[in-house]
């Protein structure tokens, strides 16, 4: 009788982490595609029978996970966003030692930014103590392809996640922008040999930065910190400041282990 307990107790078990595997694997594929899936093509995504997929939408859409627009397209719902905002709102506090750190070492703008679809979102900074200082706002979107931490995370990145996120054509927003998918791809093959992304006024005139990715427990990449300096603080010191940043980031990922 106790077997037979166990045995059921067994069985369940494993259909329960089936259950949450699926769920996770279409939360992935909708991830991957911010227009939508209909039930056809998530049960294609997935490799799951429509039968499958169906159900599991319905699950995850009384849960808030996911949402059905009217015309039938299954995009990620408002509690994803929610979630979102509690795990940026953890880490933000469990890194400000590090940040805090680095800029009594540097005196300079720190920024902590995360991966938000196929953008770069600043989820904490720590201002220069200087007049004359590069700011963001917390809670602003800027592009991957030209700022330090943006390629710092698509860098830390399998390279075909990478190219998924970019668009075909790149934004240029200076004279020092990327155009080139080609030509970006070939930085991001220096960064990760070097360990730390560069910004050289490619996002914005007379501001540079460097960033660093750092890993997370469970998954590859978590997030990334980044210096921005005025240009004229930044050339002769781009040394310095990755190096810094390199240790920042190494000091923020024992804390994420921990």
């Amino acid at each position: 009788m106790r077997n037979e307990k166990e045995a059921r107790v067994g069985v369940e078990r494993r259909h329960g982490v089936q259950a949450i595997a699926r769920a996770a694997a279409v939360l992935r594929a909708l991830e991957r595609a911010p227009e939508g899936l209909g039930l056809g093509e998530i049960a294609a995504a997935t490799e799951l029978p429509k039968s499958t997929a169906h159900r599991i939408v319905a699950a995850l859409a009384e849960e808030d996970l996911v949402a059905q627009a009217a015309d039938g397209r299954v995009r990620l719902g408002g509690g994803i966003a929610r979630l979102g905002a509690a795990s940026r709102d953890a880490l933000a506090e469990r890194l400000r030692p590090v940040l805090l750190d680095l800029r009594r070492q540097l005196d300079e703008t720190v920024d902590l930014a995360v991966l938000d679809g196929a953008s770069v979102r600043f989820v904490d900074q720590v201002p220069a103590p200087q007049r004359l200082r590069a700011m963001s706002s917390v809670g602003e979107v800027f592009p991957l392809h030209c700022t330090a931490n943006g390629k710092a995370l698509l860098a830390a990145m399998p390279e075909p996640q990478a190219a998924a996120l970019l668009p075909k054509r790149l934004a240029r927003f200076t004279a020092h922008t990327i155009g080139s998918r080609d030509e970006l791809f070939a930085e991001l093959a220096q960064v990760r040999r070097r360990g730390v992304a560069f910004d050289r006024e490619e996002h914005t005139e007379g501001i540079c930065a460097v960033g660093v990715a750092i890993p997370g427990a469970a998954e590859p990449v978590l997030a990334a910190l980044s210096v921005p300096v005025p240009t004229q603080r930044f050339r002769g010191n781009e040394r310095q400041l990755a190096a810094a940043v390199r240790e920042a980031a190494a000091a923020a990922e024992s804390l994420n282990a921990g």
